[in-house]
């Protein structure tokens, strides 16, 4: 007759796929997943002074005083102004000032990174005003050079 074997063994998985099942998924999510770049400050900063370092005097008239508090609050002279006036605000002082002039930044610890960027882009729009009105105004226009002499 018949004898059933019963076997304590338990049947394995057959797990061949399984590998290639989460290569496909872990490239499926992060072609379709989205990477948010941050934004950055693009500066260059001075390289490191190799000699002792100079002081330099400067009067307190030539220097405007930016500061960013805790709260987010941007001040410049001490009135409270938005990154729109910052602009103009610096673009006046550098243009009574020339070169001769010092921005002091000054910003608290918890203050927020888009704060300080709004910050950052208001002051080099307003270097970038001036650098662009004082080209302007060093060009010559094509018909002022010289008129004289013969034609032929």
């Amino acid at each position: 007759m018949f004898r059933h074997r019963h076997s304590d063994e338990v049947p394995s998985l057959n797990t061949t796929s399984t590998a290639d099942i989460s290569f496909m998924l872990l490239i499926f999510f992060l072609v379709t997943s989205s990477m948010d770049t941050d934004k950055g400050l693009f500066r260059q900063l001075p390289p490191a002074p190799q000699e002792q370092e100079q002081l330099l005097d400067v009067k307190a008239d030539d220097v405007l005083i930016v500061r960013l508090d805790a709260n987010d609050r941007l001040t410049c002279q001490g009135d409270t102004i938005g990154t729109d006036e910052l602009t103009e605000r610096v673009v006046a002082f550098v243009k009574e000032r020339g070169a001769a002039h010092v921005v002091s930044v000054r910003t608290h610890r918890s203050t927020t990174y888009n704060a300080y960027f709004q910050m950052q882009q208001a002051l080099v729009k307003a270097y970038a005003r001036l650098h662009c009105q004082q080209r302007i105004s060093e060009e010559e226009p094509e018909g002022d050079k010289e008129e004289g002499g013969a034609t032929p």
